[in-house]
């Protein structure tokens, strides 16, 4: 493909630059900006091959989002996991990495010259691609913002790029940074409300349920789960070491109950409540008692392997208790008028509570209510009556029995692992950390 200056349509490219208004006052999620960008600066007549795009995202789990776009194959999409343990030495010889270090803003590369060298391997990557020109950027979002966009633009054009596409990329590049931040910011929003009240909940705060004491009552399948022992591991562990079992824990035994139908109602010290919301009648009581059982096996398998895991270390074993209950409980902001948290609450929410207070009397890990049994399949065993503080009648409290079938390890604990820094993470995290930028990059070459 060749290309001349003549062939850059100010006139086109000013549409793409519409288009990103347009998009960004829409409230268009980034990956759709991103796509619609690269298609569109393709079909205006630039010679682009290839782009890659990373924004930091000031998400509490993720750091950044990166996308690849080719012209033969489209869009991938990748979301950067923050996690401190990686050693990315690939990362170390890269343009990104070098426009870091030398506080740059830009950096070109002509490729064309056949078996030149190349002091970045990615760019002998890109020449076997058939790109001859690379050129990658560095942006802030402006002023004291720790959100950004990095990438580079690469073409397979014989000329390379002409002053006239470079020129464009860098005025269409500004259009793009204010649509993206635009874009991360809504996200941000988003993310947050996921995050800390949980995806039905986040979309309720959204959507205006915002003032003390707005709510309502639903049914639900209710989990109540507990950490035993937490005090002596806390003193025995050491208070950081605490913290990362505390992960470890909830990462076994609560990611079950955030899927199929479930939600993670909220997390209280070391233990957290869970909801299957359901219709009132006894078909949707029956799915969502199920789904939450069927999570409580799985729960049980994921956390018996963490403690494969932390006895192979030479530590103790993590013990905890769970209870399941059915019933009527209120959705709803609660708090002072300038602090407010969104709760679930009520008679069924204290009774899974002391359902789950009594595996330790009865020294089983699970104890279900004859209410939420009933819903059941399965074998049941029955362990008593128990009279429960603030409800009139005893209840009849039972045992689960697992169903026998074997739960696949890689199904049942496929989120443990905590994986390395992606080359794109590292690029977000110095540059969200600018500021201390040098004992980082002291630290990465050590």
């Amino acid at each position: 493909m060749s290309a001349t200056q003549s062939d850059v349509s100010i006139i086109l490219l000013d549409k793409v630059a519409d288009w990103l208004t347009h998009s960004s006052l829409a409230g268009d999620n980034l990956e759709t900006i991103v796509r619609g960008f690269c298609e569109r600066i393709a079909a205006a007549g630039l010679p682009i091959a290839r782009v890659n795009l990373s924004f930091s995202m000031l998400h509490p789990l993720y750091d950044a989002l990166g996308f690849t776009w080719k012209r033969a194959t489209g869009m991938t999409v990748e979301g950067y996991r923050h996690d401190p343990s990686g050693k990315p030495e690939r990362f170390l010889l890269s343009p990104y990495f070098y426009l870091l270090n030398n506080n740059l803003e830009h950096l070109r590369r002509r490729l064309d010259n056949d078996g030149g060298p190349v002091e970045f391997p990615v760019l002998d990557e890109l020449r076997q691609e058939g790109i001859t020109d690379y050129l990658a950027f560095l942006q802030s979002f402006g002023g004291q913002s720790t959100q950004g966009m990095m990438g580079s633009w690469s073409t397979d054009s014989s000329g390379g790029f002409s002053d006239a596409m470079i020129a464009a990329l860098l005025r269409l590049q500004n259009h793009l940074a204010v649509a993206a931040k635009m874009a991360v910011l809504g996200k941000l929003a988003d993310n947050m409300l996921t995050t800390y009240l949980g995806g039905n909940a986040g979309k309720r705060v959204l959507n205006g349920q915002i003032r003390r004491g707005d709510g309502e009552t639903i049914r639900a399948a209710l989990v109540m789960a507990d950490m035993r022992e937490s005090t002596m591991l806390a003193e025995k562990e050491g208070r950081q070491a605490y913290i990362d079992t505390l992960n470890h824990f909830f990462d076994a035994i609560a990611a079950p109950f955030n899927r199929s139908g479930g939600e993670i109602m909220s997390f209280m010290g070391d233990g957290f409540l869970a909801v299957y919301p359901c219709g009132r009648h006894k078909d949707p009581s029956k799915i969502a008692c199920d789904a939450a059982l069927s999570a409580v096996f799985k729960a049980q398998a994921r956390v018996s392997e963490l403690n494969k895991d932390r006895r192979s270390n030479g530590l103790s074993d993590v013990r905890y208790g769970i209870g399941l209950h059915v019933g009527n409980v209120m959705f709803g902001n609660v708090g002072l008028k300038d602090r407010l948290t969104f709760s679930a609450f009520g008679s069924a929410v204290n009774e899974v509570q002391r359902l789950q207070g009594l595996t330790k009397k009865y020294s089983h890990e699970v104890i279900a209510s004859q209410a939420f049994a009933s819903y059941c399949g399965g074998d049941w065993t029955t362990l008593g009556e128990e009279k429960l503080r603030g409800v009139g009648q005893k209840v009849t409290v039972l045992l689960p029995k697992s169903s026998g079938e074997p739960i696949q390890i890689d199904d049942a604990y496929d989120d443990v692992a905590y994986d390395g820094l992606s080359e794109a993470e590292q690029v977000m995290l110095l540059h969200r950390d600018a500021k201390t930028r040098r004992p980082l990059l002291e630290k990465f070459m050590q």
